[in-house]
């Protein structure tokens, strides 16, 4: 049986449409059974509804607080009761709430080498370092911000003329095929979070 991905977004969705793509074959072994954004009008949104994926919207200005957000985001997600929720591009903080639902459950995909450059500017901050080398890094998403137990990376050479956005361009190219492969490991083979050791498989 296919592992239930719910996967949240914040933007245009490539990485959504990645995976929706992977889950077309049946040996991928996980199907995205829900796709949650953080503001309504997303082109992820639009993604997910041409695939025939339900969505959902949770706007943190809708509540009172975060923590009411939170709370209902974590309750949207359960509603579909995921195996694994993927934040892919979702540039929302979860709370206590999502994490006493769905901790040691979701991945996060970070556009740096963690433990380098956390944060939502990942690639500027590259840049402005002078670093040679930086690139992306699929997490277990914990209560910190960027600095749960690593999945796996990959490196992405900077390049003298590289700009934020060509920057940006490249390790979403290369974050693409590593979240697809990790995502589909981790719902055929099954995986466990020891410290910050993350095992894929028994």
């Amino acid at each position: 049986m296919s592992a239930r991905l719910v996967v949240l977004v914040s933007g245009a969705g490539t990485n959504l449409q990645a995976l929706l793509d992977a889950c077309a074959d049946p040996a991928y072994g996980a199907a995205v059974v829900a796709v949650g954004a953080d503001r309504p009008g997303v082109g992820a949104l639009e993604r997910a509804e041409r695939a025939g994926v339900a969505t959902f919207v949770s706007r943190v200005d809708d509540f009172d607080s975060r923590e009411a957000w939170d709370h209902a985001l974590a309750e949207a997600c359960a509603s579909y009761d995921p195996d694994l929720i993927v934040l892919a591009g979702f540039m929302r903080l979860t709370g206590p709430a999502f994490m006493s639902r769905f901790g040691g459950r979701a991945v996060n995909i970070h556009p740096a080498l963690l433990p380098a450059f956390p944060g939502t500017h990942g690639p500027r901050d590259a840049l402005e370092y002078g670093v040679k080398v930086t690139g992306a890094t699929l997490i277990v998403v914990d209560d910190g911000v960027d600095t749960g137990p690593i999945v796996d990376q990959v490196a992405v050479p900077v390049e003298e003329d590289d700009t934020v956005d060509s920057l940006r361009a490249r390790i979403q190219s290369a974050e693409r095929p590593m979240l697809v492969e990790n995502v589909g490991r981790m719902a055929r083979e099954g995986f466990t979070v020891s410290g910050r050791k993350v095992r894929i498989g028994s």
